[in-house]
């Protein structure tokens, strides 16, 4: 990403190093973007974003733990552990009053974040992700979350790697990228990271906090989404909480690689409500 005036750093935790991509050069009055992206997805998710926002304003992107450059890294941590460890790597930067742009499981730390750290977040974008309230979740989805491993380990590593991308996204761009993140890994790599993702989520999900957002809400789905049952989340959430729902024609679970001008202009708009 350096290309793209980005500059790679390093953070440091006791569970291995978390790789992340920042503006070369911070521009004080203007907002902090904060792209992070799914499970097993690596930065690389969101460079149609970069690509449109890095001149304009501050942004940083990271490889979460576990994750593409941010290996090797223990699987042993928790939603919590992520949003702790991402609003140290914002304190270190000088990212404040952050939008937080999470697609699918990115979206989750965002929801651990604002938990953890009540009114820092000044908006929040749901790309592709569900709700964290106990109260969207039936028992056998969260007892099937955690035990996902034997399911993937069950496909052969050729059929996860062309299953992976067609699952996610509907483009031949969107689908050529998360190809070219899976084949980063191996199969047990992928299976262990996965499992532990979809646990760790269900764990979250479980501890039964409020997980309220305290900032505005941005919701995108891509009415191809078929990944679980984010639609079907996101209609519920869009109706408990009157945020309205922003669906993407044609787009995947990945709807920001899929549909990424029509993403950016919801996202251009949504931050520029902020000020």
């Amino acid at each position: 990403m350096h290309d793209l005036g980005l500059e790679e750093k390093q953070f440091q935790t006791p569970l291995g190093a978390i790789a992340y991509w920042v503006s070369n050069t911070k521009r004080p009055d203007c907002p902090w973007l904060i792209f992070l992206p799914g499970l097993t997805a690596d930065h690389r998710l969101f460079e149609k974003q970069v690509e449109h926002f890095g001149e304009t304003v501050n942004v940083l992107v990271w490889d979460a733990p576990s994750h593409g450059e941010s290996r090797p890294f223990e699987l042993a941590w928790t939603l919590d552990d992520k949003a702790r460890w991402l609003k140290e790597i914002l304190d270190a930067e000088g990212a404040t009053s952050p939008v937080l742009i999470g697609q699918s499981m990115g979206g989750y730390v965002a929801q651990a974040f604002m938990e953890l750290f009540p009114n820092t977040a000044k908006g929040f974008v749901s790309i592709d992700s569900c709700p964290l309230q106990r109260g969207y979740y039936a028992g056998w989805e969260l007892w099937a979350l955690k035990h996902t491993k034997g399911m993937f380990s069950l496909f052969p590593w050729k059929t996860l790697v062309n299953l992976g991308p067609k699952n996610n996204a509907t483009t031949s761009y969107g689908q050529e990228l998360m190809h070219a993140m899976m084949q980063d890994y191996d199969k047990r790599e992928y299976c262990e990271l996965s499992a532990h993702g979809f646990e760790v989520l269900a764990e979250t999900v479980e501890a039964n906090r409020s997980y309220t957002p305290d900032c505005p809400v941005l919701l995108i789905c891509g009415e191809k989404d078929g990944a679980g049952s984010a639609k079907r989340y996101n209609r519920e959430w869009s109706r408990r909480t009157g945020i309205p729902l922003h669906w993407i024609e044609g787009a995947g679970h990945n709807s920001n690689t899929d549909a990424p001008e029509a993403v950016n202009q919801l996202i251009k708009g949504f931050v520029a409500s902020l000020s």
